[in-house]
This record gives C-alpha cells, structure tokens and sequence, in this order.
C-alpha cells in the first residue's frame, strides 16, 4: 500500500502546530488528530461575555528569544501583558516574586541591606549545610518566614505531598530580587496574543486538515497505514500500551464562574499560599488583555492526581519516574517512523516557547 501522508500528527496542540506549519511549508503532507473537540491543546480559549478564558489554567508567554518572539508575532500580534502575581497569605497580600515589596510587608525594611540581612540572619539560625527535601532546601535559600508563608502550603497543595516528602530539586533555586520589581519572568519578552491564543492556532493551521473528536488509539493501526511518519505528542507511556507502568501526573480542576460585576481582584492571578485553602489560585481573565466587559469570569484551580479521565499537567520528576521514562525513551529512539514531541510525550514540563523552539528544532533536523 502507497503512503499518503508525509506526517500523521497526534495532538494539535503547540508543538503539532508548529510541526505541521513548518513542514507544510517545505511542501509535506499533514494530518492532524486530536481526541478533544478543538485544536490548541492546553492553549485553547473559550469566548464567554467578550472575554477570552484561558480554559486549560494561566497561559502567559515569555522568552528571551527574539526569534521565538518574532515567529509567534509573526501570526498574531501580542500585547503588553505582564505576570505581576499577587499572593494571599490569611487575608494578606504579598507581592510577587519575592522582591522589596515583598520584604517590606513582610517584615517593615526599606533597603536591600536589611532585607538580605534579615534572610541571612534566618538561613543562618536553620543550621542546614545538605538540603534533604523540597522544604530544607528552600529553608536554606530564602528562611523561614517567606517559606511558611509564602512556598509551604502553595507547594503542598500543588503537589499533594508534603514538603518534607518533595525531593530538593523541585526548587533548585527561588527567585529572590532585591529591587521593587514585581515581573514574575525575567525574559526580555513577554505578552497575550491580542485576541487570544485561538488566533495564533488558527494561523498556524490553515491549510492542514485536522481531525477533532478522533482517538488515535482507538484505530491506531489504520491511522499509522496513512502515513510515512507519525509524530506523537501525547503520553509517551500510553503510547506503548504502559509496558514499563504508567507515569505520574498531577492534575488541575478548574472551577469557572462568570461575576456580574466589572472587577474582582483587579489582578490576572493571586496565589493562594494558605494550605487550608483548597485553590491554589485565582485568575481574573479579563485582566490579561486589559479588559473593560461590564462582567468578569474568574477561574479557582484545583491541584489534583492525574487519573483516567483527567488532564495530565505536570510531570512528576522524581526519581521513581525519571527511572521509568528513561525506559520509554530508550524505545522511542529506536523508532525509525515515530517522532515524539512535546510535554507528554517527552516527560517534561515545558514553557511555551520551549515547545515551540523544540518543534522548530524537529523540522530543521528533519
């Protein structure tokens, strides 16, 4: 049987994107599928009251790359937004990362001097020469009141263990500034899509037939027999049917609610560090575009463990896994016809740009 397709592409996310986009270009054959009902993958915006909901969680772009930055702009324009989150500790507000805002509602001091020498001063007292765990390790960078505070319950909760139980790498280091600089990211470029991220997909895949609603496993060896190669962005361990067991995730849960009203938090995101709060965070979506809708539609996000039905988000890099997905990988390079791509299929939490840049590698290796 003569192959038709040069590319099948399972997911129509970033990466299947961008992959399909540039070969389309050098004159290849794309299909795309994608078993939810849109394309975008986790980058997809609903419109509900003339606002786009970034319905996946929080997608801010940034990066250092001015390549990177001229592709995307290159389909659609992106505005001035920039990441200026807010952290709620017990009804009171932190600035974030941390920086001299911060130092100063925490503890009162004016200048770097008394900043630094009041996290000396608690690193010092802490005694801790070989970080053990997650919470020893970020003891030792920044003491303990921002911890207790500020990194204690956001990151039990996000990751459904204890900190104690979290491995020191998760934080190698933490962002600390002593200016009063409140830009969460340090990447010279930064923005929204004007109009939202459907825009850039749309741009990226005129042209390409995509197929939604559509399970490549349920009929996997007829989708295969299309093409010359495959390129799989999905879970890498689905892929080969678990052999090696199934790797971790954890999950969010997304409440969304429309406010008859203007302005709730008047931020894009506030943090909320207190762990018997259950969200870790609130977005106001309407602020990343600089919205002035008479309504505003926030979203409350719940960590969970990934399970059969939910979205995987995060990768749980430990050493557990890491061993595991050392065995896929060591498959997938064996591949001759397969490529494999992306957060899920590569076991590693990507920015978006990363995504991006590594597809862009993918065609030109190719």
């Amino acid at each position: 049987m003569v192959k038709k397709i040069d590319y099948l592409i399972v997911g129509a996310g970033l990466f299947g994107s961008v992959f399909a986009h540039e070969m389309k270009k050098k004159g290849k054959t794309c299909l795309i599928l994608d078993k939810r009902n849109h394309s975008g993958g986790n980058v997809f915006c609903e419109n509900h009251e003339g606002i786009n909901v970034h319905k996946y969680g929080a997608h801010i772009f940034h990066t250092n790359d001015k390549g990177i930055w001229d592709y995307v702009n290159s389909f659609v324009e992106f505005n001035r937004y920039t990441n200026s989150p807010i952290a709620n500790y017990k009804g009171k507000l932190y600035n974030l990362p941390f920086n001299m805002n911060t130092f100063y509602q925490l503890w009162g001091v004016k200048t770097p001097e008394e900043a630094k020498n009041k996290i000396s001063e608690q690193v010092k007292d802490l005694k801790i020469t070989k970080p053990q765990n997650l919470e020893e390790q970020a003891l030792s960078l920044v003491g303990k009141d921002i911890y207790e505070k500020l990194i204690k319950g956001y990151t039990e909760k996000q990751w459904g263990r204890k900190a104690t139980d979290l491995p020191a790498f998760i934080i190698k280091r933490l962002p600390v500034r002593f200016t009063f600089d409140n830009n969460y990211f340090n990447d010279k470029y930064q923005g929204i899509p004007i109009g939202g991220y459907n825009i850039l997909i749309e741009k990226l895949l005129e042209g390409i037939e995509v197929r939604l609603s559509t399970d490549y496993f349920a009929d996997k060896d007829y989708w295969d027999s299309l093409a010359k190669k495959v390129v799989f962005t999905g879970k890498i361990d689905e892929f080969y049917r678990f052999k090696y067991g199934k790797l971790e995730y954890r999950s969010l849960d997304f409440k969304h609610e429309v406010l008859n009203q203007d302005n709730f938090q008047g931020n894009a995101v506030v943090n909320y560090t207190d762990k018997d709060i259950p969200y870790t965070r609130i977005i106001e979506h309407k602020h990343f575009e600089f919205g002035n809708q008479p309504k505003t539609i926030i979203t409350k996000e719940y960590p969970s463990e990934w399970k059969e039905g939910s979205e995987p988000y995060y990768p749980v890099n430990d050493e557990k896994n890491s061993r595991t997905y050392l065995k896929y990988k060591k498959l997938a390079e064996k591949e001759d016809t397969v490529i494999f791509g992306g957060r899920l299929a590569e076991y590693k939490y990507y920015d978006m740009h990363q995504v991006i840049a590594s597809a862009l590698s993918k065609t030109k290796e190719l």
